[in-house]
Order: structure tokens, then C-alpha cells, then sequence
């Protein structure tokens, strides 16, 4: 299969999966629009990763143009669904702390499962 191909594959079978894993599973208490808004974070997230950027509040800011607050609010949720793993890494001035996130390594073995994983 081509490159071109096998990307496509790829991005269909996460965008798939995420929306199994959100829509079916709603949280407690949870909002059809923070499930939505916790659909579209992932396929940002995804397309940054994909792209080899850091997955940082500030951004994740950048690219969506929320607020921190509105990126901390839906990006909690997906920690919370064990979608993202986040640590804890030195900011970018080397001073402080910064949130860094990655998809979850579970979420990529069941994205593997379906012969898509990469």
C-alpha cells in the first residue's frame, strides 16, 4: 500500500476509534458538548502528533485559539478517559513546570489492533 495510503488508513481508523471511545462511553455527568469538544481536541492532538509537535497547553493554544482554560478543560477530560498520558516537563524557559501530553500508549495498541497502528 502507498504511503499516501496507508496515512489515510491511519487517520480513518483514530478518528474511528475516538469516536467509539467518546461517544460510547460518555463520563458522568457529561455534556454531549464536551464529548464533541473532547472528538475535535483528538484529532488536533492527533494532526500535531503526527506532525511532530509537542503536545503543550500553550500549544495546543496556539493551534486552537482557546484559552487556557478551554484547553485545560476538555484535555483534563481525555486524562481522565486515559486517552492521554500527561508529565510533568520543564517549561520552555527551563524555570518551571509545563503539562506535557501524549496519546496514550493503550490507545495506540487498540489502534494497532486494527492494523493501523504508527
Amino acid at each position: 500500500m502507498t504511503r499516501a495510503l496507508t496515512t489515510q488508513w491511519h487517520n480513518l481508523a483514530f478518528s474511528g476509534l475516538i469516536l467509539h471511545e467518546i461517544l460510547d462511553h460518555p463520563l458522568e455527568d457529561e455534556t454531549p458538548q464536551a464529548r464533541l469538544k473532547q472528538v475535535g481536541m483528538m484529532t488536533i492532538l492527533y494532526s500535531m502528533n503526527q506532525g511532530h509537535q509537542k503536545l503543550t497547553l500553550s500549544n495546543i493554544m496556539e493551534i486552537t485559539a482557546l484559552t487556557r482554560t478551554g484547553v485545560k478543560e476538555t484535555v483534563d477530560l481525555l486524562v481522565k478517559r486515559g486517552m492521554l498520558k500527561e508529565t510533568l516537563v520543564k517549561n520552555s524557559m527551563g524555570r518551571g513546570t509545563a503539562r506535557q501530553f501524549e496519546i496514550s500508549p493503550n490507545l495506540i495498541e487498540k489502534l494497532s489492533s486494527f492494523g493501523a497502528g504508527g
